[in-house]
């Protein structure tokens, strides 16, 4: 197949079929089902070979079948109804009460495996967000970066070490084009990092009514070593992620500017970004206001979201680097080096340095944790900012992350909803009583919607693992933990996530013995999948991967323990509907949220997990089990052994048994019944429809009204 060019996609394209380039170039398609079922009748099998990429599929299709689609009647009536759809998501009323935009800045955005700009959690979170803004329509515009060779693509050597490959990213075959300036030319914004400019290219992304700008330091104006900044996510030294910084917050707020873009609201998704907070204050004292002033007002439009309760996750820089930097920016916001340094000087592990998690809780007028517990976590660990504060009263309270319905629901599940939920579900889909109506789904119908998302999972594995054979030429003993010997009518226990040290994937092989006992059973077997990536530069993280991969090839485990090389959101959709139970065993209390189990929980998975993070809320004793000791310890060794035997013992005493408890229909009717409570509980609840509202209603419209108050040129 000749490849086409996007330029060159009007000129393909029949005069009939011409929206199919706009649908292609909006995202939307991304979460919409039926516009997906589109590009799959064009060419089912370009949809697979492609990784579901509408951009390329219009580029590679042959001409003469698109010829031929434009003139069959029930392709073209199924096209018209897309549009259509489209049509009225796009010109939608808006809820918002100001002209001016919310900005949203992260360093990363999962929207769909094309667009390869995150690594997991926080990115998917960012693209979550940005869709159900679009669905709810705020007008929302992001800010991140393009990288051109993406997250890095996972590959185990025959050891089980990890291998990070970059491919690089083909913009030609993204969803993406180069946002222009008044002059129809490419929009080259420059932005001042230390004692040069660095020159970025703006590309716009559409995400249904949200729009996504990502900056790109590749360009011929810049020298090659600053070229790379924008090259890889979370990759380089201290000195490379302080300029990558400057560049999203302080470029962030220049290129929207550019854009002509002027948010009256600006929220940071985490630390990443809050130099931004910085560049706003200069603006205000350009136009002639003090410091003092120009943070007031800074402070009343900021929002700021921290997500890790971890001491080492919070960026810092030495001071040294601080100097390089910023020697050249103190003297505009008319402060000197100890008052500047002072806006992020903070001791964190008997180090001192300038944190950004610091920066913007103190230059953020309101700041939240992302789930009950980690704002606990998050008000103890932040109280020195505010010592004449009670704990309690510490200003960062908490909005629990939640998910993308539509993205994440498994087809079969939707359908199900469908007839037994409303037609509409989706638009009331944070209505508890709603959900209610999940009581009504017959036994027989949820369990076979879910053993068809399971078989689903299975054939997905099998046919990765035979690419995999063909085009690496696998050994036979690494085929042993690809999953291709898993029994698809077994108990399969899911974990998948990143692979770093506290989140303890390992905790269930604590003892080795008692869990050959549960996965040999030759009445009741436990199966288990692994998936997930460690970060390039963590070795520990990757020698805790490895462990676990050669586990999985190990024989006495006879093929019921299986890895999935290179997760990724493709990998995790299949697994987060197929698996029976979704196994998280972090340390207590270092998740800030997980969203993977809320996933999990809407297509009728049970969570078995420690009760942290969103757990802690969600859990009711009917709807998932907790991993509960029932002591802390203070020697993690101890909390290791108590939270492995905990594991262990709610395994044997219930999830076994109650999974093989069958009727004369092979139904497990328990089981079922668990599956309807946790769908019931956590759909509702744990949607970005319920997040958004409330940092709609909690955070956007409060921040405008004090926006309103200070100026009284903010009109709401």
């Amino acid at each position: 197949m000749n490849k086409v060019e996007s330029s060159s996609l009007k000129q393909k394209l029949p005069p009939r079929l011409a929206r199919l380039e706009e649908l292609a170039y909006n995202l939307w398609w991304a979460w919409h089902r039926a516009s997906r079922d589109l590009f799959k009748q064009l060419d089912r099998t370009l949809w697979t070979t492609t990784r579901h990429n509408p951009v390329r599929i219009l580029q590679e299709i042959p001409q003469e079948n698109l010829d031929a689609l434009a003139k069959d009647p029930i392709f073209l009536r199924d096209f018209d109804a897309v549009m259509m759809e489209m049509d009225k998501d796009m010109h939608g009323s808006t809820q918002w009460y100001s002209k001016n935009p919310i900005a949203y800045m992260s360093a990363e955005f999962g929207l769909h495996i094309s667009l390869p700009i995150y690594s997991g959690g926080l990115g998917v979170l960012s693209g979550d967000h940005m869709k159900e803004a679009s669905d709810m329509g705020l007008p929302f515009v992001a800010v991140g970066f393009l990288y051109e060779q993406g997250y890095f693509r996972q590959r185990l050597d025959h050891s089980g070490w990890q291998e990070a490959i970059y491919p690089p990213l083909n913009t030609q075959e993204a969803a993406m084009r180069p946002a222009m300036n008044g002059n129809g030319e490419k929009q080259l914004v420059p932005v001042r990092v230390g004692d040069r400019d660095i020159y970025l290219q703006v590309w716009e992304v559409l995400v249904g009514r949200a729009r996504l700008y990502l900056m790109d330091a590749d360009v011929e104006k810049n020298a090659p070593w600053d070229r790379q900044l924008t090259a890889r996510l979370y990759g380089g030294d201290r000195e490379m992620r302080i300029q990558q910084e400057i560049i999203l917050g302080i470029g962030g707020v220049q290129i929207l500017r550019r854009m002509g873009i002027n948010p009256v609201v600006w929220h940071i998704n985490e630390g990443h970004s809050a130099f931004m907070v910085l560049e706003r204050a200069r603006e205000f004292m350009a136009q002639g206001m003090s410091f003092e002033e120009a943070c007031a007002r800074v402070r009343a439009g900021t929002i700021f979201t921290t997500h890790t309760p971890v001491p080492a996750g919070h960026d810092t820089f030495d001071f040294n680097l601080v100097d390089k930097y910023f020697h050249h920016f103190w003297p505009q916001l008319n402060l000197n080096r100890d008052e500047f340094l002072s806006l992020g000087s903070h001791k964190m592990n008997n180090e001192e340095a300038f944190n950004m998690t610091k920066l913007a809780l103190t230059m953020a007028g309101r700041s939240n944790a992302v789930s009950a517990l980690h704002g606990e976590v998050s008000r103890k660990m932040w109280h020195s900012l505010w010592p004449e504060k009670p704990v309690d009263e510490v200003p960062i309270g908490h909005v629990t992350n939640g998910v993308h319905l539509a993205s994440w629901t498994g087809e079969a599940m939707h359908n199900l909803y469908r007839r037994y939920l409303s037609p509409d579900w989706l638009a009331r889909q944070d209505n508890p009583l709603l959900w209610a109506c999940v009581e009504e789904i017959p036994d027989e119908r949820l369990w076979d919607a879910h053993v068809f998302l399971k078989r689903k999972m299975f054939a997905t594995m099998r046919e990765r693992a035979r690419e995999a054979r063909i085009q690496q030429a696998t050994p036979p003993d690494q085929l042993l933990s690809s999953g291709i010997f898993l029994d698809p009518d077994a108990l399969v226990i899911g974990f998948a996530r990143r692979f770093a040290t506290y989140k303890r994937a390992n905790l269930i092989f604590r003892d080795l013995e008692r869990l050959k006992a549960l996965v040999h059973d030759r009445y009741r077997p436990v199966q288990i999948v692994f998936a997930g990536k460690a970060h390039p530069a963590d070795d520990p993280g990757k020698l805790l991967l490895q462990q676990i991969y050669n586990i999985a090839r190990n024989p006495e485990f006879g093929g019921r323990i299986a890895f999935v090389e290179d997760y990724d959101m493709h990998v995790s959709r299949y697994l987060i509907q197929g698996v029976d139970v979704w196994l998280n065993t972090p340390r207590k209390p270092m998740e800030a949220s997980g969203t993977s189990g809320m996933k999990a929980a809407l297509n009728g998975i049970l969570n078995l997990s420690i009760l942290d993070g969103w757990w802690a809320e969600a859990y009711n004793g009917r709807n998932g089990w907790a991993i509960d000791p029932g002591q802390d310890y203070d020697d993690s060794n101890l909390q290791d052994d108590a939270d492995a035997d905990a594991l262990y013992r709610v395994l044997e005493e219930q999830v076994v048994p109650l999974y093989y408890k069958r009727d004369r229909d092979d139904v497990p009717r328990g089981w079922v019944t668990m599956m309807k409570e946790a769908i019931r509980t956590v759909g509702p609840h744990f949607s970005t429809r319920r997040m958004v509202k409330e940092y709609l209603e909690d955070y956007y419209i409060p921040a405008l009204h004090d926006l309103t108050a200070l100026n009284g040129n903010v009109t709401p």
